[in-house]
């Protein structure tokens, strides 16, 4: 696989002291941060707003507008906006108000470089995820089939920072995963990125007789066989200026790929029955669950055709590979079955989410998806034990968020005798924030 340079993090630093001011914004430059250095907030609060994609980070003592009130004004602008409040050393009570005040973290003077990439790195990552779920959003708005792409487990947050790469470039996707793995999901999201004007077309070529197969993609003129009584236009044709989704390319016939290799390359097609070259601007994102260097090696996909299609990829986690994105997925599933359906939320314990984490998923996302739309309609046997929708202590969804969170935390604590330490690396989540939520959820004891 291929990887795209990310383009640097952005970052505002206010902080009135010139010799600090030089040293750090040195540090964040070094961390790959571009930084905008300012000597007072007021010169800082005119470049701070939504749009704004990075972090501020601020001193609390400054000439004018405190680094407080500085805070309290890019909360006021964007609460989603990371911003990291520098104290003085042993200001513990400063700090305290900055946390509640809404900080991402807090730094205490003098601190170690590595210490403020570390926070300003995982603050920055969190600014980039907000940003794309805003932007997603507002594509799901024009595009309501744009599913989003659930999760927070490193394997998936490597699968949306190739999306956030690929998408704009314009170049060839092949994507990788098993049946389930949300194939469709992420073209459609690489499709959204791409910012491209044309339609998201979608070509499943396993199901597909090979007697229409060329007629389907490439198109056909009016008499090019018995039957075509008018031209038709094939789906690379009708993608032009968008995109085309070629799912199970696997199962494309030797002959098809021979002449998909040549409209890639040319990016020009004939219709069947046709002379007249047409030229297309279309973007072919296509999908695999087989291995097709393997295959290819076996002489039943054309390896001219991988290599032209492969040059850039992305790997599909199966379910088993990103156990922790499971209660959000199944939440996600369950909220829009009770919606689709007019059922109530049903609810689960802890217990019984620790048990489906540890279960096979043959059919990875999808099988899940299944698992809980028969669950909302009352058909599926995970009603064992468990507490029937609308009964009362369901609670909303993101009471019952709260509720398996608290669950999977107190599994971890457990798990490792209360070392916060070895619990907050197997949950994925910095210490502190392990302690604001110990202390969330009482779990002290």
């Amino acid at each position: 696989m291929m990887e795209h340079a990310a383009p640097p993090a952005m970052a505002i630093l206010i902080e009135d002291e010139p010799n600090v001011r030089r040293a750090t914004t040195q540090t964040l430059e070094l961390g790959g941060f571009d930084v905008q250095a300012c000597d007072s907030a007021e010169q800082a609060l005119p470049l701070i707003g939504r749009d704004f994609a990075g972090i501020l980070v601020t001193d609390v003592r400054l000439p004018g507008m405190s680094g407080l009130e500085v805070l309290a004004r890019s909360v006021a602008l964007d609460a989603d906006l990371p911003v990291i409040v520098v104290t003085g050393h042993g200001d513990v009570a400063m700090a305290v108000d900055a946390m509640r005040a809404g900080a991402y973290d807090f730094i205490e003077k003098p601190f170690a470089s590595d210490r403020l990439l570390e926070i300003a790195r995982r603050a920055a990552e969190k600014r980039a995820l907000v940003m794309e779920n805003r932007r997603l959003r507002e594509a799901w708005a024009l595009d309501p089939e744009l599913r989003p792409l659930i999760g927070q487990s490193p394997a998936i947050e490597r699968v949306r920072t190739l999306i956030r790469s690929l998408g704009p470039a314009a170049v060839d996707v092949l994507i990788n995963g098993q049946t389930g793995t949300g194939k469709e999901v992420v073209a459609r999201q690489l499709h959204a990125a791409s910012e491209r004007k044309g339609e998201f077309v979608a070509l499943n070529c396993g199901a597909l007789p090979e007697t229409v197969f060329e007629s389907e993609i490439f198109g056909h003129e009016a008499g090019a066989f018995t039957g075509a009584q008018k031209r038709r236009i094939g789906k690379l044709e009708y993608a032009n200026g968008g995109t085309l989704f070629l799912d199970e390319i696997e199962s494309m016939p030797l002959a098809m790929q021979v002449k998909l290799l040549r409209v890639l390359q040319e990016r020009k097609l004939e219709r069947l029955g046709g002379n007249q070259s047409i030229s297309i601007d279309c973007r072919v994102i296509a999908a695999s669950k087989a291995d097709l260097l393997q295959m290819s090696g076996q002489g039943s996909f054309r390896e001219d055709l991988y290599y032209r299609i492969g040059v850039v990829s992305i790997d599909l986690p199966r379910l088993d590979e990103r156990r922790q994105d499971i209660p959000l997925l199944l939440a996600h599933f369950c909220h829009a079955a009770a919606l689709r359906y007019g059922r109530d939320m049903p609810q689960w314990s802890t217990a019984q989410m620790l048990q489906w984490q540890q279960r096979d998923w043959p059919g990875n996302v999808r099988e899940l998806r299944n698992f809980a739309d028969r669950w909302v309609l009352g058909v599926s046997d995970a009603s064992v034990g468990m507490a029937p929708p609308g009964e009362a202590g369901a609670g909303n969804l993101p009471q019952q968020l709260e509720h398996y969170e608290a669950g999977l935390i107190g599994h971890a604590l457990r798990a490792h005798e209360g070392n916060v330490a070895a619990a907050a690396e197997q949950l994925g989540i910095p210490k502190k924030t392990l302690y604001d939520k110990i202390k969330k959820y009482d779990l002290n004891n």
